[in-house]
C-alpha cells in the first residue's frame, strides 16, 4: 500500500473535498452501524427474558459511560415494556433500528456518490497527463517505441488502472475507517476477547497475502503481451496493402493468434489468483468466529466471563461486521496489484526523460534577420556511429540551400536539427548569432514551416487541416493560402468544399491534393524559414508541376532548405550541399557542381541514365 499511495498520492491532490467529504460521511456510516446494532441488547432481553433485574436512572458521568448507557437503556427499556408490554417495545425499539439504518444506508450513499468524481477525475487526469507528455517527448522516443504499445498504455492500461486501482478507492477509504471504528468498539465491550481474536487475524492476513504476491507480476506480463496484439493490429492495418499482395493473410492471422493466446493463458492466470481472494477470506473468516464463540462460549459457561450471553452476541455480530471490510480490504489488495503492473507502464512514458530542454531563461526569436550558422556540428542518434561529421554551413536570409545525396547521407537528420527536434552532441548551431538552445523552443519552431515528402493531414475538414496551429485564420486567408498553394480549384469541386472530411490521413485525397493541402498549411503559417523534405518525390508529372509551381511561390522571400531526389527540381537553388556518409563533400550552383566532375555529377548523370 505504501507504495500505491506513493504514485497515486498526486492524483489526488484537486479532490481533497471529496476526500474529506468521503471521510466524514463513512465515518458517519460506522457509527450509525455500531449504534443500531447496540439496539440488539435490549431486543435480546425481551426475546429471551435474560435480565430480571429493577434499574433506575443514572445521571451521566456517576459511573463510567458504558456502565451509564447500558442501564439507562435497560431502564427506558423497562419503562416501555411496563407501559406498552413486550411485543409493542419489540415493534418500537424494531422501528428505531429502522430508523437508524436508513441514516446508515443514507450515509454510505453518499460516501460512495462524493467518491466517484475523484474516481472519474483521476482517470481524466491521467489520460490528460499522457497525452501532454506524449505530444511533449522528442521524436527519438517513439523511434524506439512501437506504437501499438504506446496506445495500449494510453488505453488499455489506463482502463486497467480505472477497473482495478480507483474501483477500489471506495474500499480503501471506507475499509479502513470501518475496520478503526468497530475494533476500538470490541475493545470497549472485552479488551480481554479482543486481544485473543487479534491473535487470530495475522493467520487471515497470511492467507491473503500469499495468494496477492504473484499478481502485479503476472498483470505485468498479461499486460505486455496484450501491448504486443495491439501492435500487430496496429502494423496490419498500416500495411493491409502489402499483406494482400504478398498473400501473407494466413502468416499474419497466425503471428496474431500466437501472441492472442499467449494473453490469454497470462489473463487466466490472473484472473484465478484474483477469483481466489473471496473463498479464501470467507474461509478464514468462518474459522475465526468459529474460534472466537469457542473461546467466548467457554468463559461465558465458566462463569468467569466479563460479558454476559447477549452482550457477546452484540460482540460477534460487531466481529462479524468487522470480518466484512477485512474481506473486502484483501479484494481491494489484489485489485491493487493487478493495477499497479498497468501503473508502472503507464509511469514509463510519464517518466520518459526529454533530453531537449528549454532553456533557463529563454529567449525570443520573432524573426530571422540574418542568417543559420551550422560550425562544427556533429551529430548521433546514440554513442556508437556519428550520423553528421563536422558540417560547417551558412545560410544567409533569403537564400534557397538544397541538400542532396543518396539514402542515408544525412540529410533529414540534418534540417531535423534546426527546429531541435534532436540535440547535438558537438558544434553549434545558430540564428542571427544566438545558439539554438538559448531560444525558447516554441519561437523557434514558429520561426519554420515544414513541407514533407508524406504530407501529414488530419482527420478534419481541409479547412481544419490549412489552418492548423493558426488559431486566428479567417476564410478570407484560408483561400487565399489555398489559391496560391494551386489547391482551391480541387477544393471547390468536392461535396463540401473546404467543411470535406480528408478521412484518416488524408486518404480521401490524391497525393497530390494532400501535398497541395500541406503547402497551404505552410503558406498559411508564413514563416520565414522553410524546410521542404522531398516534397514532390512520390508524386506523378502533373501533380509535380502544381505542387512545383505553388512551391515556388512559397519560396519567394524566404529562407529555404530543400532535400531533393530529383536534382531537376532545385537546379535553381542559390546553394547545393552535397552529403555524403554524414560529411559535405560538394558544394555550390548546379553548373559549378556539374564543372568539378565529382560525386553530383555522377548523380546527375545516373538520373539522366
Amino acid at each position: 500500500m505504501k507504495e500505491f499511495w506513493k504514485k497515486m498520492g498526486p492524483y489526488f491532490s484537486p479532490y481533497k473535498k471529496y476526500i474529506v467529504a468521503t471521510f466524514g460521511f463513512n465515518i458517519l456510516t460506522a457509527f450509525f452501524n455500531v449504534f443500531s446494532f447496540s439496539l440488539l441488547l435490549p431486543i435480546l432481553n425481551i426475546l429471551f427474558q435474560v435480565n430480571r433485574e429493577h434499574y433506575e436512572l443514572m445521571e451521566w458521568g456517576s459511573a463510567s459511560f458504558s456502565d451509564v448507557a447500558t442501564n439507562n437503556l435497560n431502564f427506558y427499556s423497562q419503562q416501555l415494556i411496563d407501559e406498552f408490554g413486550p411485543a409493542s417495545t419489540m415493534l418500537l425499539l424494531g422501528l428505531v433500528l429502522a430508523l437508524m439504518t436508513l441514516l446508515k444506508t443514507g450515509c454510505y450513499f453518499l460516501g460512495s456518490a462524493t467518491l466517484m468524481p475523484i474516481r472519474t477525475g483521476i482517470v481524466r487526469d491521467i489520460r490528460a497527463k499522457m497525452y501532454r507528455k506524449i505530444v511533449s517527448l522528442p521524436l527519438s522516443f517513439f523511434s524506439e517505441e512501437r506504437k501499438g504499445d504506446v496506445l495500449a498504455r494510453v488505453s488499455t492500461d489506463v482502463n486497467e488502472v480505472d477497473g482495478s486501482i480507483t474501483s477500489s478507492l471506495d474500499m480503501v477509504i471506507k475499509n479502513p475507517i470501518f475496520i478503526v471504528v468497530y475494533m476500538a468498539t470490541l475493545f470497549y465491550i472485552s479488551w480481554q476477547l479482543t486481544l485473543f481474536t487479534l491473535i487470530v487475524v495475522p493467520i487471515l492476513a497470511f492467507g491473503i497475502g500469499r495468494i496477492g504476491k504473484s499478481l502485479k507480476k503476472n498483470s505485468l506480463y498479461a499486460q505486455s503481451k496484450w501491448s504486443e496484439g495491439l501492435s500487430q493490429i496496429e502494423e496490419t492495418l498500416g500495411g493491409l496493402r502489402i499483406i494482400k499482395a504478398f498473400i501473407a493473410e494466413k502468416m499474419m492471422v497466425k503471428r496474431f493468434e500466437a501472441v492472442n493466446n499467449e494473453f490469454r493463458r497470462a489473463s487466466t492466470r490472473v484472473a484465478v489468483r484474483q477469483s481466489a481472494a473471496h473463498p479464501v477470506s470467507e474461509f478464514l473468516g468462518t474459522v475465526m468466529i468459529v474460534i472466537v464463540l469457542w473461546f467466548g462460549g467457554t468463559l461465558i459457561f465458566s462463569g468467569h466471563s466479563p460479558i454476559d450471553a447477549s452482550i457477546f452476541i452484540y460482540y460477534l455480530v460487531i466481529l462479524y461486521t468487522t470480518l466484512q471490510p477485512l474481506k473486502d480490504l484483501s479484494r481491494a489488495g489484489y485489485a491493487i496489484q493487478k493495477g499497479m503492473a498497468s501503473l508502472e507502464r503507464i509511469d514509463k512514458i510519464l517518466d520518459a526523460e526529454n533530453p531537449i530542454k528549454e532553456a533557463g531563461e529563454p529567449k525570443d526569436v520573432k524573426s530571422l534577420e540574418h542568417s543559420i550558422e551550422f560550425k562544427d556540428v556533429s551529430f548521433a542518434y546514440n554513442e556508437d556511429r556519428l550520423v553528421l561529421h563536422d558540417i560547417n554551413l551558412s545560410i544567409a536570409k533569403g537564400r534557397t540551400i538544397a541538400l542532396v545525396g543518396q539514402s542515408g547521407s544525412g540529410k533529414s537528420t540534418l534540417v531535423d536539427l534546426i527546429p531541435r527536434y534532436h540535440d547535438i552532441q558537438e558544434g553549434s548551431i545558430s540564428i542571427d548569432g544566438t545558439d539554438i538552445r538559448q531560444l525558447s523552443i516554441r519561437s523557434l519552431r514558429n520561426l519554420i514551416g515544414n513541407v514533407n515528402q508524406e504530407a501529414i493531414l488530419f482527420n478534419d475538414t481541409i479547412r481544419n487541416n490549412i489552418a492548423f496551429g493558426v488559431t486566428d485564420a479567417s476564410d478570407e486567408d484560408i483561400i487565399a493560402a489555398a489559391k496560391i498553394a494551386n489547391a482551391h480549384d480541387f477544393i471547390l469541386q468536392m461535396e463540401d468544399g473546404y467543411d470535406t472530411m480528408v478521412g484518416d490521413r488524408g486518404c480521401r485525397l490524391s497525393g497530390g491534393q494532400r501535398q497541395r493541402i500541406s503547402i497551404a498549411r505552410a503558406i498559411l503559417k508564413n514563416p520565414p524559414i522553410l524546410i521542404l523534405d522531398e516534397a514532390t518525390s512520390a508524386l506523378d508529372t502533373e501533380s509535380e508541376r502544381l505542387v512545383q509551381e505553388a512551391l515556388e511561390r512559397l519560396m519567394k522571400t524566404r529562407t529555404t532548405v530543400a532535400i531533393a531526389h530529383r536534382l531537376s527540381t532545385i537546379k535553381n537553388a542559390d546553394e547545393i550541399c552535397v552529403l555524403h556518409e554524414g560529411r559535405i563533400v560538394e558544394r555550390g550552383t548546379h553548373e559549378a557542381l556539374i564543372a568539378q566532375n565529382g560525386y553530383y555529377k555522377k548523380l546527375n548523370d545516373m538520373q539522366q541514365l
